[in-house]
């Protein structure tokens, strides 16, 4: 879904170190890049089942790291949320 250098970019923005690949405001920032493609990808193929099962997995994944962060750091929580634009 995403090429390296996508992924390079989004692991150098929301890295909390030099060798940070692991840390949950990267994992959250990429799981979010990949929903945002399927959802293009959704757009223009709304029978793709099989693609949408993917989907929710992938969403489902980022709202147990999202509660896993704000459980753990509220204030790395929200900046992540502003971060990303997302809704909560």
């Amino acid at each position: 879904m995403l090429t390296k250098e996508e992924k390079a970019a989004i692991v150098e923005k929301y890295a909390r170190g030099a060798n940070d690949t692991g840390s949950p405001e990267v994992q959250i920032a990429l799981l979010t890049a990949d929903i945002n493609k399927l959802n293009d990808h959704f757009k223009a193929h709304p029978k793709d089942h099989h693609s949408n099962r993917g989907l929710l997995k992938k969403i489902g994944k980022r709202r147990d790291l999202m509660k896993y962060l704000k459980r753990e750091d509220l204030e790395r929580y929200s900046a992540l949320v502003a971060s990303l634009g997302l809704r909560r």
